[in-house]
């Protein structure tokens, strides 16, 4: 269907579909609003956009950060054998939003799911498991890695819990 907007509009709404739940009429209001603002402020809304391609993972926990350790992990607060494992960076904020956790985490980028396609290959689970056979190597008797398995209570958590549990 032929497009009474100009190009570079057109484009930003395009651009906007790309983002996860968003259709075309949300991209459209998008578009939009973004056009409605002053320049200095489209430009920060650009400049926001470009300053994260320098975003990294943390070589820990996959957490994205600009450094090659994130700040909670190179916290030498944290309890370092206590670690939260999660599905998703959003899932790690939650948790840190209630300033109860004084863990670590690791991010597994998703959770096992066949209907999507997504098998343990796609997971960040053989860093997990090299993560804890490090940390089991440097402790004494006495101590252990303590693994909080923080998934959603859907198929998707539960059989990827099994999996890490197995």
């Amino acid at each position: 269907m032929p497009s009474s907007y100009p190009r570079s509009i057109q484009d930003l709404i395009d651009t906007f579909k790309q983002l996860p739940g968003v259709g075309p009429r949300t991209a459209e209001r998008y578009a939009f609003a973004l056009l409605k603002l002053s320049p200095d402020e489209r430009e920060q809304f650009a400049l926001s956009i470009r300053n994260t391609q320098g975003m990294k993972r943390c070589s820990q926990c996959n957490n994205y950060t600009d450094n090659s350790l994130c700040a909670i992990c190179a916290d030498p607060r944290r309890n370092k054998q206590l670690i939260c494992v999660v599905a998703d960076v959003q899932d790690l904020s939650a948790i840190e939003r209630t300033s109860e956790y004084h863990g670590v985490y690791h991010v597994l980028g998703g959770l096992l799911s066949p209907l999507e396609g997504t098998s343990p290959k796609d997971l960040r689970i053989e860093q997990l498991l090299a993560r804890v056979k490090a940390s089991t190597d440097t402790l004494t008797n006495r101590q252990t890695v303590e693994l909080i398995l923080a998934f959603d209570q859907t198929p998707e958590g539960e059989s990827t819990a099994i999996y890490l549990a197995k």
